[in-house]
C-alpha cells in the first residue's frame, strides 16, 4: 500500500530528528527551510524534498506536521497568503506538534475543517535527543477516526503515544506537562541558591537528590549544567519556558482556576526573560537566581 506524503514544516531541535524518521521509515517527505538550511539539506539527502512554503507543502501532503515555537507561528503558517489553507488537499490532516494555546487551537480546528481537512494536536515531552532517536512522548487530541490514519506516523518519532480524546486536550495536558518541567526548574534554581548562601555545594545537593526519590530524568538534564555546564544538556530556552507559562494562564482564566503556585513559576522565567536571556537555556536559570541573591554563578 502506497504511504501518504508527510509535510514537515519546523525542522529545528525536535523538528529535524522527527523528520528525519518520518523519512527513514519509507514516508515520502516534503519540508521547507526557516532560517537555517542545515537541518533541510540533511533530510534531502536521506530523501526528503523542498518546497518553499507551507502552501506547496500542502498541496503535496497528506498529513502536514507543524513543529514551530507556539500559536503566532501555527496560525501564521496556516492562515498566510502561502499558508497550508491555501493548499490543503481536501482530507488532508494537519497535526501541531508545537506547544500552542489551546483557544487558537480550536479556532483552528473549525477552520481547517471548513476547507475539508482535519486537525490534530500532538505536543512533544522529552529532548531533542530522543526526537533523534525516535522516542518522543506525545499526548494528541483527534477524532478516533484521524488518530487511526496518523498513529503509523506517530510511531515512527515517538516511543510513547496517548491518545487522550477530543482535539484541544493534547494542547491541555501539553501545557500541565510544562508546567511540572518548569516548576521543576524554579524549584531547583531556588534550592541551589539557598544551598549555597548556607554553606552547601552544588556537588553535596547533588550527592543527596540524585540517588533519592526526588531525582528524575528533568532532574539528571538540568544538573548537568550546574555541576558540568554541558549547555547541550536539555535545550530548551527560556522564553518557550515563559511562552508556555503564560498560555497556561490563559488557560487557568478560562477554567476559573486557582493558580498561585504556577503564577509563582511563570514570574520566574518572565524575569530572567525581562532581564534579556530569554535565549538562554532552563537549567541556567539556576545562575539567574544565584546573582538575584547575590552570588556567583558557580
Amino acid at each position: 500500500m502506497t504511504k501518504p506524503t508527510i509535510g514537515f514544516i519546523g525542522v529545528g531541535f525536535m523538528g529535524h530528528g522527527m523528520a528525519k524518521n518520518i523519512v527513514e521509515n519509507g514516508y515520502p517527505l516534503v519540508t521547507m527551510a526557516h532560517r537555517k538550511r542545515d537541518a533541510v539539506d540533511d533530510l534531502i539527502k536521506r530523501g526528503a524534498t523542498e518546497a518553499k512554503s507551507p502552501k506547496e507543502i500542502a498541496e503535496q501532503s497528506d498529513i502536514i506536521h507543524l513543529c514551530v515555537t507556539g500559536s503566532p507561528q501555527v496560525e501564521a503558517n496556516i492562515r498566510g497568503e502561502n499558508g497550508i489553507l491555501a493548499g490543503l488537499r481536501p482530507g488532508a490532516i494537519v497535526i501541531d506538534c508545537s506547544t500552542s494555546d489551546p483557544v487558537s487551537t480550536l479556532t483552528l480546528k473549525a477552520e481547517i475543517e471548513a476547507a475539508g481537512g482535519h486537525l490534530a494536536d500532538a505536543p512533544l515531552a522529552r529532548t531533542p535527543k530522543e526526537a533523534w532517536e525516535g522516542t518522543l512522548d506525545t499526548m494528541v487530541g483527534a477524532s478516533p477516526e484521524v488518530f487511526e490514519k496518523i498513529k503509523p506516523v506517530l510511531d515512527c518519532w515517538a516511543g510513547v503515544v496517548v491518545h487522550l480524546g477530543e482535539v484541544g486536550l493534547g494542547h491541555k495536558m501539553k501545557l500541565l506537562n510544562n508546567f511540572l518541567a518548569m516548576g521543576y526548574g524554579a524549584l531547583y534554581s531556588e534550592a541551589l541558591a539557598i544551598a549555597r548562601l548556607s554553606g552547601l555545594t552544588p556537588q553535596q545537593f547533588d550527592s543527596v537528590i540524585r540517588p533519592g526519590r526526588l531525582s528524575n530524568g528533568f532532574y539528571e538534564t538540568f544538573m548537568k549544567w550546574t555541576l558540568d555546564h554541558d549547555e547541550n544538556a536539555h535545550k530548551f530556552a527560556i522564553s518557550n519556558g515563559h511562552k508556555d507559562m503564560r498560555y497556561l494562564t490563559n488557560l487557568c482564566t478560562a477554567v476559573g482556576a486557582v493558580n498561585p503556585v504556577q503564577s509563582a513559576v511563570k514570574n520566574s522565567y518572565a524575569a530572567m526573560e525581562a532581564a534579556g536571556e530569554g535565549e538562554r537555556y532552563v537549567p541556567m536559570l539556576a545562575d539567574f537566581i544565584a546573582r538575584q541573591n547575590g552570588l556567583d554563578p558557580d
